[in-house]
């Protein structure tokens, strides 16, 4: 294994960097001059405007630094201390904060969801009264990653009743038969806290972690955060490398699931306490057996031929308890990832090499998991593979693919087509019992559609072909445009409109709205 730092001379190098959190520097194989400079140099490939990246080793910080500014419009810098949303890496918080009542023996593991929620139901009799917590925490609930997340995103459901509606989505997988994600199960499991305890998620997992991990800056809603003085504004970067700053999107209603916004300093406190069996400065703020059990693989997670040849050092993917579970060299990782508008995030570390990692950034980039992956192999002593150029190459082939996609559309669609209707005949009241209702009205000659529960949705659409509309939502620069299908019934009356807009997070195809 590489030592690169072993002496005095490399050590006051290292101070002389400035704007590192340094603490006690342990023999951990991570060459910090070469991370830094690779940290910058790719930072500037993929156009972030600011990211904070700490490491971790043993009970300290020996790591920690920003780069870039906060908001490319006023180019104030980023420094460790500097909020993101870590949105994922609540999940965390959510499992910890249930293992506490665990431990009191106020519940158990295997407890059913109802006996504490009355009104969860899914999608089957069945799963509904057999449904776990343990099921909530490991993404085994039957249904598809992501599913029902329109649900939460930006609407004005309350957590219950995103609960309420989470009976309507339906299943791709058999119940415990596959990993399918699931916020709105997080969600839930979340919402065990107060049936038992008359105390918030949100109170209990400051009560508990946030004040013994002297997390002081840490926030759990996006109005305490646009309050603080040093927090990172989340971007999009336009297909020409331009970076523009996006408005904050509050998820206080999957709170469980995504709300925490942190920095890489007391995040990096989290991991302290995660690797050294629940303790933080010598105080036991999590059991060490539950701290074992959250690691531990509860969900299988296949692995392709192919994903495994890119990763010779990996064998198996899987989820425990709100965390990401890997091998690599031997080792078990555990991680996990946070996207939110605008930002993404990445914890990692090695529970039997105590060597941990926190990166937080200001855009939509792959570049934390390369980093993650960077950081393994130096670890490792196997520095040899340019991680970020090879998530890189599969971003620039997702960009490509885009834009070859719409190009072929746009060639395919029959341009001397019309509409079969009248403007006014489209327009309306559609809707379902999963997602609620949605408006088509005529604004300015132009027909637009209005997310009744999702108010920051609002869809401009222009005619393409046919029956088919083109919707561009006016306030999510984040999501593609899509199309609307109106159906007809077979006396030409419109009965139904089905509405695409394809992305990675979110599945319009699942709403329903048919015409009322």
């Amino acid at each position: 294994m590489k030592n690169y730092i072993r002496n005095f001379a490399i050590i006051f190098q290292i101070l002389l960097l400035g704007n590192f959190a340094v603490g006690q520097v342990n023999s951990q194989g991570i060459d910090f001059f070469k991370l830094d400079k690779y940290i910058e140099k790719s930072a500037q490939a993929w156009k972030i405007p600011g990211l904070a990246v700490a490491v971790v080793s043993g009970d300290s910080i020996v790591f920690a630094k920003g780069y870039g500014v906060r908001n490319i419009n006023n180019k104030e810098k980023v420094d460790s201390k500097t909020l993101f949303a870590v949105a994922s890496n609540t999940k965390s918080f959510t499992s910890a904060a249930l293992s506490i009542l665990v431990k009191e023996g106020k519940i158990n593991w295997n407890d059913k969801v109802r006996k504490y929620i009355p009104y969860f139901e899914l999608y089957d009799p069945y799963v509904s009264n057999n449904m776990t917590i343990r099921d909530l925490l490991c993404h085994r609930s039957g249904l598809e990653t992501f599913s029902g997340d329109l649900l939460w995103y930006e609407t004005n459901y309350t957590r219950k009743e995103v609960i309420e509606r989470a009976k309507f989505l339906k299943p791709v997988y058999g119940f415990r038969e596959h990993f399918g994600y699931s916020n709105i199960m997080f969600l839930t499991a979340g919402e065990i806290i107060p049936a038992v305890t008359d105390t918030s998620w949100d109170d209990f997992v400051k009560t508990h972690f946030f004040v013994p991990l002297e997390m002081k800056k840490t926030k759990l809603t996006i109005d305490e955060v646009l309050k603080s003085d040093n927090y990172a504004q989340p971007h999009i970067v336009t297909p020409d490398g331009k970076a523009i700053p996006i408005n904050y999107m509050k998820w206080d209603n999957v709170a469980p699931a995504a709300a925490i916004n942190s920095n890489v300093e007391e995040m990096s406190n989290w991991l302290i306490m995660q690797m050294n069996d629940g303790k933080f400065k010598g105080k036991t703020i999590l059991d060490a057996d539950m701290i074992w059990e959250m690691h531990s693989t509860q969900t299988p997670d296949a692995s392709s031929r192919i994903s495994a040849s890119y990763f010779p050092g990996k064998h198996f993917d899987s989820y425990g308890l709100g965390w990401d579970l890997f091998d690599y060299n031997g080792q078990i990782v555990v991680n996990h990832g946070g996207g939110a508008d605008g930002m993404i995030s990445q914890t990692m570390f090695l529970p039997d090499k105590n060597i941990g990692l926190v990166v937080l950034t200001n855009s939509i980039n792959y570049f934390p998991t390369a980093l993650m992956y960077y950081v393994l192999d130096d670890y490792f002593g196997e520095p040899t593979k340019d991680w970020s150029a090879f998530y890189m190459s599969f971003f620039e082939r997702n960009k490509k693919a885009e834009i070859e996609s719409e190009k072929n559309d746009e060639l395919r669609r029959n341009k001397n087509s019309k509409p079969s209707l009248d403007f006014k005949e489209y327009t309306g009241t559609y809707g379902g019992d999963l997602y609620g209702n949605a408006e088509v009205i005529l604004e300015n000659g132009k027909l637009v559609v209005k997310f009744i529960p999702t108010p920051v949705f609002v869809g401009d659409l222009t005619h393409f072909e046919y029956d088919i509309f083109k919707i561009k939502l006016r306030n999510s620069p984040t999501l593609p445009a899509g199309k609307v299908n109106f159906i007809m019934d077979e006396n030409g009356k419109i009965i139904e409109m089905k509405i695409n807009i394809p992305n990675p997070d979110f599945d319009f195809t699942e709403l329903e709205f048919k015409k009322k």
